[in-house]
């Protein structure tokens, strides 16, 4: 055969005319064509096998066949591309798909290239030949050989062999067939083995399944063959008579084609329910011998967890469990694995249905009583056949016939919501369409499901539009069922409606403390007045208003759940209205007679609130009560609380109630006492005083003035008090919180080593601890004794085991700080300790650090001790770590030389001077007969000889006897002298004379000694035992291995559960979501510097200077040049790189740590002691079986999935994520990698005509360590399970893990960040923490979710990073401990808690998903887990890295992100639901701890705002003149008190009070005194107080708006300078309006107003208020790096100009366009619904107070107050603007007519002008400047709001005009001050050292990098 791809002849009769004639496509180049958007393209890489088109994803193997055999035979590597360039256009003939045609067309181009060459290399006449030939090869070489081998544990080498040959075949078929050459019988015969063998090697996750996998180490673990015995068991099930049953086959494969599952939903399933049941199946029977058999105990508590749901959901309904047993005990088991499976199998195709757990409930509700049916042989009374499934038969029956129903109703509700942009109440989300399951109705559904049900129906908004449109007519009833049970709907009023009870007790204790205050001046006794009690007794008549407000507001908002509710559920809303409705009447009555009837009405109406306070205080009542089903206690929950499925068991013990509301009651008196002496009884005074002032002379017209009482003045005084009322319970709560959880902290003993010298002092008990924590105990002491003791047992019986398992630990954990680069290696030597016990010292081996220089010291103390043993031994024993280095040298030298010395005279010799000098030592008389003086030559001699040891060189060996010679030499003649009297006996005799022959002779002494890595290992040490001289005091150098080394100690000291061994320990998964971040940084991306000259790697050698040397010494190398240029240090410069920043590959070594852990605990708790003595390391453990099983051990307890959503897409792109990707898979062979494969099918229409449909499947796959020979990495699918459609409708985390979880195991599950860390020393704590699922804690449950502390580790890189870690870090420690304990309302915050895992994937999974609403959908996982009975704990013994925003730009897009989802959470009927069903103290709780500080937040804002539009109101009215001297003015006390509380949430007390109390704990006071004072200097207050208009502003937007959405915040290196134009699009409408705004006011109030007399008044008022409005303006200037440099401020300035005159229009993003930006920003007025417009109309009506108010204090008014003064110049504002907007319009058509208009007012204007300015002064002007130009905004605003109404006026066009002139305004107002400082150089200097103090600190010289001083790339190491 030798014609080529492109020859037209015919006579090959392999070869076939290529498709019809493709477009013509560029020859491709030696490089491979990549392409990002569409399907790869291949080419000459490696990679290309994975760079196929989705509609031809069958070929994929062929060619990874083809790249794998191309290096030994280019020629069936060619037949293998032809062949699937066939397949291709079999499976695609047209090309349709996408990219299709491209990689057609590149495939054939590179088959004309290889042709020719590939022939000319072929060893057979023909190509039939040539594959047959090779087939048969393959087969011996790797098929025969690898089943004859006698060790098979090289399972996916076989695998992949098998399933290459399966593919040859095939090739070579086809081959065959065209050429019309049999294939030989024995061929035949082979390739059905292969086939055999194929079908029965399918790749696998953690068990392999398969009979011949038997001998693998997993699988011979008992518990595992227990339960896959117990699956098998099938007897006894009626199988359908079409199946041809298998041997392997059990229960799942019975489920299977009963009910139509998929293979691989059942693959996963089972090995899922397998490892659940040998887990739990250990830790019931832990005894090896005793795991023969299933233990029923195992089966009960596997199925309670995953069944408890539904039980629940059935009982709550009052529906029967369709869940029977048999009779027959044998037959129990078995159906009890029915039940499970099927459960697990519906909910692992489950797709996007598994956010609805009642769902699955009811689907397995009918699934389940079908199996019982076929199970017992029901007969169906409709067919008289025995009961078959609705759904069943084929193989994806389930998911067609039951989950793609479901799902498309899902799908279509998420159109509906237009990608959550609508308003909540016009769709269902996960919520609604759950909680649809509820309620009995949702079983008219029926089974099988009638689709026409009305839960079925959500016909598209856009649809009904369409068809009102076309024939004019409204459509009919919207078969909509609508919400249910709860409408989001935006309003302020949430959040009184869902904290009612804190409201109205605030509001009640305001309004009683106002009347004590009114009568007898404030005297607290005058309550028990008569006329006073009274009044206070009149709360009650407010608070029967409130509780009619509430169920008005209950009613109102639920409008548009009304279709879905329950009779019932409409009649207590109803009641409650009219019950409200009758108390306020009945209250109000008898208020108005008698007291005593009064009195009797008050405790009538509150007697349910007492009964509530007893229940309160008994919690066993209320739980009895809430379980009850007597008619009346039910009629009274009903009344109480509206019956629904969850929020019923919240309730807490005695002792946690007690605990929390001790918390509440002391913090409430502290506030209320505070509130009443220091801010209501002040004000009580002036404000008498001022009512009865009697106001005449107004300033300007006043519509009001014979209001009595000055009811304004006392408005602009009373409203920001009572806002701070209001607000100032947060800054209690932070001062409580600080103390209550800084005194929690110190009992739980956090920050028992502070610093490395207490680290030091303390490590003698480290071996202990670790033992007592870290080790499975063998028996220890429980109680309150050992919980607060500190110190551990140092000698336990089996001391050498002891050692040993510390040292495995201790030098693991050391050998990691290695890896990582935290320390060089000479600091690893100090910190290592032996890693084989040497059994024969019997002494502790303390790492070096601790007894470096000590033996030189003792040396010396020795020689000058002048013979006084008792004085050197005290001297000794008060260094207790010199006695140890001593001891420990001595022991080991005798030792050695004991080892080394052979010849029977050199052995009695050495054996005689040891024996005296250890009796010398035994008696304390070592100094008074030895001469000391010789030590200092001995110990050179030593040290030489150690030195030769060392080198182990033969060349070395006389040296090494003239070494022995000298040493024995000093010891005799110079050391010992006459006291070896038995050396001159008869053995003796002429010693002088033979002294010479002494080890001279051959076998005197053993030298070279054999390698090994023990007797290395001493040597080493002894050699840096006796020659480190200095002091290792500072060992370790680097801050965050201290940091770790000295948390890692401290946690031992805390009180954590005892360690099980691995294999009875909880077994747990990771999940870790990713999108497309970075997975490893390329090399580019280090190298390419940004536009200020700085490189990602400069910046980092600069921020990590240590670990930048230690890379290089790891290496080998001297400088970066050494590293380049060699793709193996490339790779080792891009991880180190890598691992500094947040990126998906530092998360994940950081987890993998993990498994690590694992197995070295696995070593320790089954290795022999023999085995354990000579440590984890050695050779023989790697020869050994005993690894294997450790690996084994760590499989079936640990799974970590990566959900890497994009995978599937970035591979066949060809982007360099799916390659990095791989690498990690390959790099840590355990982890998996989930993602969603988008694959295009064909299909046939009904007209015949192709078409393309994209299909979805969730997909794991994972890199085989043996999986190609040709280096190329490639991933083995282990499970496909198809989707019903995008896997993507809500929110993308959540939705992202939903899909992977499928694919977790075990019964715990951490969910991880991609941007977050793990250390190894806390990896060994996981045991131990998981250990808290089976512990009962204060409440009496078991916890379902475990929360843990972090550390931020981007702290160190600027001072905004180091405030940023700060802020979380108060939030993740101090702040998480003391919600869960003793305030009970910790959730989850997103990571890194562990879930009790069978708990949350039956009751909805780890996080809500609809879209908007769950847009923080961590928190919701914890509401989640709260209402549905779960139970959330903290613990600070573990902690895991976590990065934080680095940049002013990405903290801001964090808080807002965060004040958005706040913002959705106070909306929500979550929080809604826990406000009402917590108790009163811990609703407090609640609250202060999630919304409550994002809306204290906004109240401190708004006190500014209510402060300073109060007080233009007093100025512009004239009142502050007429009251300037009264008290409620000038000296105002209560004002002193509102403006400190305001400063202190400004500027980040809140924030700085945990941080000082935590650091102080951690770190020491001092060193926390001295962080706040640098944080001051760094300007911190500035960055709280920027951060504090950040959160109010998204807050308050999101309330009213909407506009809540995820923002990327990046998480780069932010070493870049923001310009101008990102800074404005950014803070333009959050600070720099707001700014400007206050900055006008308080120039208003200036000119205007009457200064404040006092210091502390004019500090606490204008500084404060200035502050915030320089911060506002300015803050984004001062901490954006460069951003006082004057050729920076130029290029800004020159892109603003650039960027604000730019049009916008389509494709033109905001980034280059003010137009598009603008219309971007108004964009959440679309969605904002009526109220929201109207509201945000009346709020820019405020800006209308300045025109109003100003205009009368002209001068050229002359005082007149007449209306008309303010109409006139209405009427000219009015007639200017219509004219330019007219213009505007119009002016193109009347271009004359305007022209002559605009002639007539500029000389109208000019007389107008010429006449003002006589009477004008330069006040008029700026008055005028600041009337008009609000006014203006204001009116703008109302333009933007009315949108559609100006757009229809045709007057949108003059808007945007207007509004660009307003921005241009802003922007000079802004960009002025810093351009102006920006001519300072000196200003630039300083910003850059405040930006980056911390660097500083740390060695940075970032002016330095920021100037970017880089000039050529040799450079970089500079």
């Amino acid at each position: 055969m030798t014609s080529s791809v492109g020859d037209s002849s015919s006579s090959d009769p392999f070869y076939q005319p290529p498709p019809p004639p493709l477009p013509s496509f560029p020859q491709p180049s030696q490089r491979r064509i990549l392409r990002t958007q569409t399907a790869g393209t291949p080419g000459e890489s490696v990679f290309d096998s994975e760079a196929v088109p989705s509609a031809l994803v069958e070929i994929a193997p062929i060619l990874r066949v083809a790249n794998e055999v191309e290096p030994s035979n280019p020629r069936v590597a060619y037949l293998c591309r032809f062949y699937a360039f066939e397949k291709s256009h079999t499976l695609d003939p047209t090309s349709s798909g996408r990219g299709v045609r491209q990689f057609k067309t590149a495939l054939l181009q590179r088959l004309e290239r290889e042709n020719d060459p590939s022939l000319r290399g072929r060893m057979n006449k023909s190509d039939a030949r040539e594959i047959q030939s090779f087939y048969q090869h393959y087969y011996k070489k790797y098929i025969q050989a690898l089943q004859s081998a006698a060790d098979k544990a090289d399972r996916a080498q076989l695998t992949k062999a098998y399933q290459t040959a399966s593919i040859l075949f095939e090739v070579l078929k086809a081959v065959n067939t065209t050429q019309a050459v049999e294939i030989k019988e024995e061929m035949l015969e082979a390739h059905q083995k292969v086939s055999q063998k194929t079908a029965i090697y399918l790749p696998y996750n953690i068990l392999p399944l398969d009979p011949d996998s038997a001998n693998q180490a997993i699988m011979r673990s008992p518990e595992i063959q227990a339960a896959v015995v117990a699956l098998r068991y099938t007897r006894g099930l009626p199988w359908p008579r079409i199946y041809k049953r298998k041997r392997q086959d059990d229960i799942f494969d019975w489920l299977q084609v009963m009910f139509g599952f998929q293979k691989d939903n059942v693959a996963n399933q089972r090995e899922h329910l397998i490892l659940l049941l040998a887990n739990v199946h250990t830790r019931q029977i832990p005894e090896p011998d005793q795991q023969s058999k299933l233990d029923e105990r195992a089966l009960d508590q596997v199925m309670k967890k995953l069944l408890k749901n539904y039980k629940k959901w059935c009982k709550f309904l009052g529906k029967k469990s369709s869940f029977w047993l048999p009779e027959a005990q044998p037959e129990v088991p078995q159906r009890k694995l029915l039940y499970m499976g099927l459960y697990l199998l519906i909910w692992g195709e489950a797709a996007n249905l598994r956010f609805m757990p009642e769902c699955l409930c009811y689907i397995y509700h009918h699934m389940a009583f079908e199996m019982y049916g076929i199970l017992v042989g029901n007969v169906s009374p409709m067919t008289g056949e025995d009961v078959k499934p609705a759904y069943g038969g084929d193989e994806e029956a389930f998911l067609k016939e039951v989950v793609s129903p479901i799902y498309q109703v899902i799908a279509k509700e998420a159109d509906r919501s237009e990608r959550g942009k609508s308003e909540h109440s016009q769709w269902r989300n996960y919520d609604d369409l759950n909680e649809y399951f509820w309620s009995p109705d949702c079983f008219r559904i029926g089974w099988p499901m009638r689709l026409d049900a009305d839960f079925f129906c959500c016909e598209p908004v856009k649809l009904r539009k369409f068809e009102k449109k076309r024939d004019n007519k409204p459509p009919g009833k919207d078969p909509w069922i609508g919400k249910v049970n709860f409408v989001e709907i935006r309003s302020y009023w949430h959040i009184f409606r869902s904290f009612d009870r804190m409201w109205s007790f605030f509001i009640l204790c305001l309004q009683a403390m106002i009347v004590v205050a009114w009568n007898d001046a404030g005297n607290l006794t005058t309550i028990f007045n008569y006329a006073v009690l009274k009044k206070v007794l009149s709360v009650s008549i407010t608070a029967s208003i409130l509780n009619l407000g509430q169920a008005v507001l209950d009613m109102t908002l639920n409008w548009k759940a009304r279709q879905c509710m329950a009779f019932d559920v409409k009649l207590r809303y109803l009641l409650n209205v009219v019950s409200a409705a009758t108390w306020v009447v009945i209250l109000m009555f008898t208020c108005s007679h008698s007291l005593s009837l009064f009195v009797s009405a008050v405790i009538a109406y509150f007697s349910p609130n007492m009964f509530a306070a007893v229940l309160f205080l008994f919690p066993f009542i209320r739980r009895y009560l809430g379980r009850s089903k007597h008619r009346i206690l039910m009629l009274m929950m009903w009344w109480s609380q509206p019956r629904l499925y969850v929020g019923t068991e919240m309730h807490e013990n005695t002792f946690s109630v007690f605990k929390y509301t001790t918390f509440w009651i002391m913090l409430i008196t502290t506030k209320l006492a505070f509130s009443y002496y220091l801010e209501i009884k002040p004000l009580v005074g002036p404000t008498k005083a001022i009512m009865s002032v009697h106001m005449y002379a107004y300033t300007w017209h006043s519509f009001f003035s014979t209001a009595r009482n000055n009811i304004g003045v006392m408005a602009a005084l009373w409203a920001p008090i009572i806002l701070v009322y209001f607000m100032d319970t947060q800054i209690w709560y932070a001062i409580f919180s600080t103390i209550f959880g800084g005194v929690y902290g110190a009992f739980n003993r956090l920050g028992e080593i502070q610093n490395l010298g207490a680290l030091r002092s303390r490590f003698d008990s480290l071996p202990g601890a670790i033992n007592f924590c870290l080790i499975p105990p063998e028996k220890r002491k429980k109680g309150l004794t050992t919980t607060l003791s500190h110190t551990f047992a140092r000698a336990p019986s089996n001391v050498e085991k002891w050692h040993a398992a510390f040292s495995q630990i201790w030098n693991k954990i050391i050998t990691s700080f290695r890896e990582e680069d935290l320390i060089n290696n000479r600091e690893m030597d100090l910190l290592l300790v032996p890693h084989c016990v040497d059994r024969d010292l019997n002494i502790m081996q303390w790492p070096l650090f601790l007894l470096a220089g000590k033996i030189p010291v003792a040396l010396d103390i020795a020689i000058n001790s002048h013979g006084y043993d008792r004085e050197l031994k005290k001297r000794m024993l008060d260094d207790k770590y010199m006695t140890c280095a001593v001891r420990e040298g001595y022991a080991s030298f005798r030792n050695i030389i004991k080892f080394l010395v052979q010849g029977a005279r050199e052995t009695e010799v050495i054996d005689s001077i040891f024996s005296v000098v250890d009796k010398h030592i035994e008696e304390d008389i070592l100094l008074k007969e030895f001469n000391m003086l010789a030590l200092r030559t001995l110990y050179d001699r030593i040290v030489e000889f150690i030195k030769c040891l060392l080198k182990n060189n033969p060349d070395d060996h006389d040296q090494v006897i003239i070494l022995f010679q000298d040493m024995l030499e000093v010891i005799i003649r110079d050391l010992i002298e006459d006291e070896l009297p038995n050396l001159h006996g008869p053995l003796y005799v002429g010693l002088d004379q033979q002294y010479s022959q002494l080890f001279a002779h051959k076998g005197a002494i053993l030298f070279p000694v054999p390698a090994s890595e023990a007797w290395m290992e001493r040597i080493n040490r002894l050699y840096l035992l006796l020659t480190v001289r200095e002091s290792a005091m500072y060992v370790p150098s680097n801050i965050e291995a201290r940091r770790r080394l000295s948390f890692f100690l401290s946690s031992l000291f805390m009180d954590m559960p005892s360690a099980p061994k691995v294999c009875n320990m909880f077994s747990f998964s990771l999940l870790t979501s990713y999108y497309s971040e970075d997975v490893l940084f390329s090399q580019d991306s280090l190298e390419i510097p940004n536009e200020d000259g700085i490189s990602i790697l400069l910046y980092l050698q600069k921020i990590f200077p240590d670990e930048w040397t230690n890379l290089l010494e790891r290496t080998g190398c001297s400088s970066i040049e050494d590293l380049l240029g060699n793709e193996e240090l490339e790779d080792e410069l891009r991880l180190w790189a890598s691992y500094k920043g947040q990126t998906l590959t530092r998360t994940v070594r950081g987890m993998m740590y993990y498994r690590q852990a694992l197995e070295l605990q696995a070593f320790l708790d089954t290795a022999e002691d023999e085995v354990l003595m000579k440590g984890y390391k050695s050779t023989e453990l790697r020869e050994s079986s005993l690894l294997a099983q450790c690996q084994a051990v760590a499989d079936m307890k640990f799974t970590y999935v990566v959900s890497c959503q994009q995978y599937g897409t970035h591979k066949r792109s060809g982007d360099a994520r799916a390659r990095d990707v791989l690498k990690l898979l390959a790099k840590y062979p355990s982890l998996r990698v989930a993602y969603v494969d988008e694959v295009e099918e064909s299909s046939r229409d009904a007209n015949n005509r192709t078409k393309i449909n994209m299909v979805y499947y969730s997909t794991l796959v994972k890199a085989p360590s043996s999986y190609s020979n040709t280096g190329q990495i490639l991933d083995q699918v282990i499970y496909r399970i198809k989707l019903p459609g995008p896997a993507i409708l809500g929110e993308g985390k959540p939705e992202n893990q939903n899909h992977a979880i499928i694919f977790t195991r075990g019964e715990g599950l951490q969910t991880i960040d991609m941007n977050q860390d793990n250390y190894m020393e806390e990896a060994f704590k996981m045991r131990n923490l998981l250990q808290e699922f089976l512990k009962k804690h204060d409440d009496g449950r078991y916890p379902t979710i475990l929360g843990v502390r972090e550390h931020i580790f981007t702290g160190s890189v600027s001072s905004l990073a180091h405030f940023m870690s700060n802020q979380e870090t108060n939030f993740v420690t101090i702040g998480r401990r003391l919600m869960a304990n003793p305030l009970k309302v910790r959730f989850h915050y997103g990571h890194p808690d562990v879930f009790d895992r069978l708990f949350h994937i039956t009751r909805g999974g780890v996080g809500k998903a609809s879209k908007t609403i769950n847009l923080s959908e961590d928190i919701f996982a914890g509401f989640n887990s709260t209402l549905r009975e779960g139970n959330v704990t903290h613990h600070d013994y573990v902690q895991v890295g976590k990065g934080r925003d680095v940049g002013l730009n990405q903290i801001s897009l964090f808080d807002a992100k965060m004040a958005n989802g706040n913002g959705e959470q106070t909306l929500s009927r979550d929080l809604y639901r826990l406000g009402h069903n917590f108790d009163f103290f811990r609703m407090l709780s609640c609250y202060f701890t999630t919304i409550g500080l994002y809306f204290s937040t906004l109240i401190t804002v708004l006190i500014v705002y209510v402060f300073l539009y109060g007080r233009l109101y007093l100025v512009l009215s004239g009142l502050e003149r007429e009251l300037s001297n009264q008290p409620a003015i000038q000296n105002n006390q209560s004002l002193q008190v509102l403006f400190a509380s305001q400063s202190f949430v400004q500027i980040g007390f809140l924030m700085t009070l945990p941080m000082m109390m935590e650091t102080g704990l951690e770190r020491g006071f001092l060193t926390a005194l001295s962080e706040f004072i640098i944080m001051l200097i760094n300007l911190a207050p500035m960055f709280f107080t920027f951060s504090l208009g950040t959160k109010s502003h998204y807050y308050g937007r999101t309330l009213l708006h909407g506009d809540a959405r995820y923002r990327a915040t990046g998480r780069g290196f932010v070493v870049f300078h923001a310009k101008f134009s990102e800074n404005y699009r950014l803070y333009s409408r959050s600070h720099f309006v707001k700014g400007i705004e206050l900055m006008n006011l308080l120039i208003v109030y200036q000119i205007f107003g009457e200064s404040f007399k006092g210091a502390v008044s004019h500090i606490l008022i204008n500084v404060s208020i200035w502050f915030m409005v320089i911060t506002w303006l300015f803050a984004p200037f001062v901490f954006n790096p460069l951003g006082f440099e004057w050729q920076k401020i130029v290029d800004d300035w020159s892109d603003w100009n650039k960027w604000i005159s730019n049009q916008g229009g389509i494709g033109i993003p905001s980034e280059k366009s003010w137009e598009t930006w603008w219309e971007e920003e108004q964009e959440h007025l679309r969605f904002s619904g009526k109220c929201g417009v109207l509201l945000e109309m009346l709020l820019a009506l405020r800006f209308l107070i300045y025109h109003f108010g100003l205009v009368y204090h002209l001068d050229m008014t002359k005082h007149d107050i007449s209306f008309l003064v303010y109409s006139i110049s209405v009427g000219i504002f009015v007639v200017v603007k219509a004219l330019w907007f007219v213009r505007q319009s119009f002016g193109q058509k009347f271009q004359v007519l305007f022209g002559l208009i605009k002639g007539v007012i500029i000389f109208a204007s000019v007389l107008m002008i010429l006449k003002a300015l006589s009477h004008m002064t330069l006040q008029d002007i700026v008055v005028c400047f600041l009337a008009f130009i609000p006014a203006g905004w204001g009116l703008l605003l109302i333009a933007q709001a009315c949108k559609p109404v100006v757009q229809m006026a045709g007057l949108w066009g003059s808007v945007r005009t207007v509004a660009r002139g307003y921005e241009i305004v802003m922007g000079l107002i802004v960009f002025t001050p810093v351009a102006f400082f920006a001519w300072f150089p000196f200003v630039s200097e300083f910003q850059t050292h405040m930006l980056f103090g911390q660097a500083f600190n740390r060695g940075l010289q970032m002016s330095r990098i920021l100037k970017g001083h880089r000039k050529d790339p040799s450079a970089r190491n500079d």
